[in-house]
């Protein structure tokens, strides 16, 4: 199973997130869970990173599936908008009746 926590301020605001896991939905090479929510997750980072002025922390280990990111300081409207995007497919995958189980979507204020 994915975890995926999103990180929000006292203000609802998203500050970052944390993935960590597998999906097992198959094979590896063939999980289309996996391949799914990496192409959220990592296009997210790379959009944020190239297409707004936004800085943040990342760290990533293959072999477990983590990845931190955290925004260095309050993000900007763009960089709000690409992450949004992100945790509405991500809403989108946890929620449907054929992947919520290989998918645990959490939120939690810092």
């Amino acid at each position: 199973m994915i975890k995926i926590t999103i990180y929000q301020n006292v203000k609802k605001e998203y500050v970052g997130f944390q993935t960590e896991g597998h999906a097992g939905y198959a094979e590896s090479g063939e999980d289309i869970v996996c391949a799914s929510v990496s192409v959220l997750v990592i296009n997210t980072i790379n959009s944020i990173e190239r297409l707004t002025e936004d800085s943040a922390s990342v760290q990533s280990e293959e072999d477990s599936g983590m990845i931190k990111y955290r925004f260095e300081k309050t993000p900007s409207r763009e960089a709000t908008l690409l992450f949004s995007a992100m945790v509405l497919g991500l809403k989108d995958m946890a929620e449907d009746e054929e992947y919520s189980k290989y998918i645990d979507l959490r939120f939690r204020e810092v």
